[in-house]
């Protein structure tokens, strides 16, 4: 894949994660990224220390929330293209090629990993998740003729593309606001197959409890109620 003329910024946002982040971090496909940047997003464990030592870059961002944590680690980034993903060891880095290449081709300025198209892990999501990503992608085709499968946190978007954006939404509904910006101004979006794997430490600040569930979903629902009712940018 020829990158030539781009320079890739791996962006993974990051909350007590020191069991995960060093492992996932050795696991980047170095010769196609320039930088790997670890967003600490006010952990109270070794995260920072770990992904440093790993060979990441690490940017605070100590006031919690998803959505700010990547907007932190994208404002930090100097590469051209962005790529988000989780630091709990469930995406697998060396799928990156597949959400760049569409981009470096000049196909696409935003590509989404999805995890319902690609090979999951048993027992890596729940039937929760599975079904917020179907429901999403209902509602999202009803109101913008796309057709999303997943919300997934492995994608990425060019800089320009993710400027254009104007990206609010700072916690859980991150991903959802991008995708739905991204339908309204007409990018050029494109989904692949993503392998998807349990956690490999740690416990998940969404699914790991019944009230972070909750929290989500709550705050998913306001995302798409926001940036339906709202003019594109």
């Amino acid at each position: 894949m020829a990158l030539e003329g781009h320079g890739v910024s791996v962006v993974i946002p990051a909350l007590n994660e020191a069991e995960s982040i060093a492992a996932v971090v050795r696991e980047m496909p170095w010769e196609l990224i320039r930088e790997c940047i670890v967003v600490d997003n006010g952990s109270t464990d070794a995260t920072s220390a770990e992904a440093q030592a790993a060979g990441a870059r690490v940017v605070a961002a100590p006031q919690r929330g998803y959505g700010r944590a990547c907007a932190a680690g994208a404002a930090a980034a100097g590469g051209d293209i962005l790529v988000f993903m989780d630091g709990d060891g469930s995406d697998v880095p060396a799928e990156m090629w597949q959400l760049l290449e569409p981009i470096a081709a000049g196909d696409c300025d935003f590509v989404i990993g999805s995890r319902m198209r690609g090979k999951r892990e048993p027992g890596s999501m729940l039937i929760s998740q599975i079904f917020a990503g179907w429901l999403a992608g209902f509602l999202l085709r009803l109101l913008y003729r796309v057709s999303y499968t997943d919300m997934g946190p492995f994608r990425a978007i060019t800089r320009e593309a993710l400027g254009r954006l104007r990206m609010r939404e700072e916690t859980y509904g991150w991903n959802l606001e991008m995708q739905m910006r991204a339908a309204q101004l007409g990018l050029r979006i494109r989904e692949v197959p993503v392998s998807y794997r349990k956690r490999a430490g740690g416990a998940s600040k969404v699914a790991g409890s019944l009230s972070g569930s909750i929290r989500a979903a709550i705050r998913i629902a306001q995302t798409l109620l926001r940036v339906a009712s709202t003019p594109k940018p």
